[in-house]
């Protein structure tokens, strides 16, 4: 499209009234949408270096039991994910949470699995709920909350986020075995209460049917990560709004 042609198609659309464009952006689709508020974003970030942050988050955390580093960028699109966390089917729960999320992970641990996964599997989920917060940054212009069911074969879950900054977790799997692969059930469900805590959001993710503990463990992972992308999505019609009565989320 030409310099000419560009200039009048934006005069058209600056010719609308304030109606008419908003049901023109609430007929977009949500990938549209994302793309026109990372074109104003970008504008933004032009004019002014203090602007908010892509929406990237880097930590590094490091005890004497785990040496992690995790990154995320909310608006990645879900291409770019490499987990390490030396344990397989938490690597397989992260990767999908973030290819379903739509967000960029990349998480590297190295801890004390010699003694068992909890360390490992807490501080990670520590460590990228830390991240997810600071790529957040003030919250503003968020749709806040999101709630998603996902099936797996015979399972069915469904998760409701609310980006609160008032953590908070209730989470029912009814998971049955001991382990699913070198992944304890029991820390299933305190990675996504330490992820919440971490991320100071609210989470609600239930298995609601299934049978098969791997697949009812994914069903809530996916669940999550597209209730996650429903609550993070920008509403471009409210970019300078913190969506709560109080003014702010922090």
């Amino acid at each position: 499209m030409s310099n000419k042609d560009s200039t009048t198609l934006l005069n058209d659309i600056l010719s609308l009234n304030q109606g008419d464009i908003n049901d023109a952006i609430n007929n977009l689709s949500v990938e549209k949408r994302e793309k026109l508020y990372k074109i104003f974003n970008n504008n933004n970030n032009n004019n002014d270096n203090t602007s908010n942050n892509n929406r990237k988050g880097s930590v590094i955390r490091n005890t004497n039991e785990t040496n992690i580093e995790a990154h995320i960028d909310l608006d990645g699109g879900g291409n770019n994910i490499n987990i390490s966390t030396g344990i397989g089917f938490l690597d397989h729960m992260f990767h999908a949470l973030g290819k379903h999320g739509r967000m960029d992970i990349n998480i590297k641990c190295k801890g004390d699995i010699y003694i068992d996964d909890h360390h490992s599997a807490e501080d990670c989920a520590i460590a990228l709920g830390e991240a997810f917060d600071k790529a957040l940054g003030q919250r503003k212009g968020i749709n806040r909350y999101g709630s998603a069911h996902a099936p797996l074969d015979e399972s069915l879950s469904l998760a409701v986020v609310d980006i609160s900054s008032r953590p908070y977790a209730t989470i029912s799997l009814n998971l049955q075995r001991e382990k699913v692969g070198d992944l304890s059930c029991e820390m299933v469900s305190h990675v996504l209460r330490s992820f919440a805590q971490a991320a100071r959001i609210t989470i609600h993710v239930n298995v609601l049917t299934g049978e098969n503990d791997h697949h009812k463990i994914e069903s809530a992972f996916k669940a999550l990560a597209l209730a996650l992308r429903q609550a993070i999505t920008i509403d471009i019609n409210r970019l300078n709004e913190v969506p709560s009565t109080k003014g702010v989320l922090a």
